[in-house]
C-alpha cells in the first residue's frame, strides 16, 4: 500500500488516507476498503462496528500501518482482521 492512497469503506461513510503501509488488507466494518466508492453499501459486521473518528490516526501494534481518518464512519478499522487502535499523542517535553 502506497502512502497517500485514499481508501473508502464498502459498508459505511468512513474514508482514510494511508500514511504508512505494508502488505495486507485494510478493512473497515469487517469488509475490505476500496479506492472507488462502491455503488451499493454492504452491511457492517457487528464485531467491527466501533466507529472511526475524523482526524485521528490509527495504527497496528507493530507500527507497520498508519491510517489517517479523513471522514468518520460507523465501522472500525482493521488490517487482515486485527483491529487498529488510535495513535496516542506524544507528550511535550517539560519546560523548566
Amino acid at each position: 500500500m502506497k502512502p497517500g492512497t485514499r481508501l473508502r469503506s464498502a459498508v459505511c461513510d468512513a474514508e482514510v488516507m494511508v500514511v504508512r503501509g505494508a502488505a495486507g488488507v485494510i478493512e473497515c466494518g469487517g469488509a475490505p476498503m476500496v479506492e472507488a466508492k462502491p455503488e451499493a453499501a454492504g452491511a457492517i459486521d457487528p464485531a467491527h462496528a466501533n466507529g472511526t473518528l475524523i482526524g485521528k490516526r490509527y495504527v497496528d501494534a507493530a507500527g507497520t500501518f498508519e491510517l489517517l481518518c479523513m471522514k468518520s464512519g460507523a465501522g472500525s478499522l482493521a488490517v487482515d482482521g486485527v483491529a487498529l487502535t488510535v495513535k496516542e499523542a506524544k507528550p511535550l517535553p517539560a519546560s523548566d
